[in-house]
């Protein structure tokens, strides 16, 4: 006699990119394990893989978890998490004011937003006549950037993957027909000015931000600490 197939409860979400909006469920426990084994492992793929197969399969495989933004990606496991074990976390913040207490924080996952700062744009006018159009780092975008030596190194690798066009009056050259070399040798030849232009992108872009006011309880200031980025919700 075949057991019976336990059925798990459904939620509904906007995607931050498009505004649609997506079913999901919580993690399983095949899932859960699959998570735990790819951070104790510490191998960027596997935690990865683990990531991509929670998102993937916690959406009824609607949402292709290596073409869409990070922040899409944090969002979307933020909610996941939340329903699977638990929508309230505690944090350790350390307070502003001496930058030496820490207080423990309460916080609902489910108060968390992405951001986007003021005035942010995927198009940046390079010349007066050359113009490149960004898009917003994937998961895979993220994968070995951390061995890329120096902050500069990364930032530039970074750069590199998320050309998504280049425009040179009227011609328009899709990334996928530029060369490695090519790319190479443009990135390089930025002024520093375009190169603070085009890093500005990855400093405005959406991502997971949350505002917490809190009180140190040795001086009695309050202050505010900005928590962002997913690990973030977690140390």
């Amino acid at each position: 006699m075949a057991l019976p197939k336990l059925e798990t409860q459904v939620y509904e979400l906007e995607q931050p990119s498009t505004g649609e909006k997506i079913k999901y469920r919580s993690f399983l426990v095949k899932e859960q394990k699959s998570l735990i084994l790819a951070s104790e492992s510490e191998d960027d793929i596997q935690v990865r893989d683990a990531l991509a197969g929670v998102i993937n399969g916690c959406t009824f495989e609607k949402i292709d978890p290596f073409t869409i933004p990070m922040f899409d990606i944090e969002y979307l496991f933020l909610r996941i998490r939340g329903k699977s074990v638990g929508e309230k976390i505690e944090l350790n913040l350390l307070c502003p004011d001496d930058e030496k207490t820490r207080v423990r924080t309460t916080l609902n996952l489910e108060d968390i937003n992405v951001n986007m700062k003021e005035g942010h744009t995927n198009t940046i006018d390079l010349t007066d006549k050359i113009k490149i159009v960004m898009k917003y780092p994937t998961l895979s975008d993220m994968i070995g950037i951390n061995e890329k030596g120096s902050d500069i190194d990364q930032v530039i690798d970074m750069m590199k993957r998320c050309i998504s066009e280049i425009h040179d009056g009227d011609t328009i050259h899709n990334k996928i027909d530029m060369s490695d070399s090519d790319l190479d040798e443009f990135v390089s030849s930025f002024t520093n000015e375009q190169f603070e232009d085009v890093a500005k992108f990855f400093d405005t872009m959406p991502k997971i931000a949350h505002a917490i006011q809190v009180t140190n309880p040795k001086t009695k200031k309050k202050g505010e600490v900005i928590v962002e980025g997913i690990q973030s919700f977690f140390d």
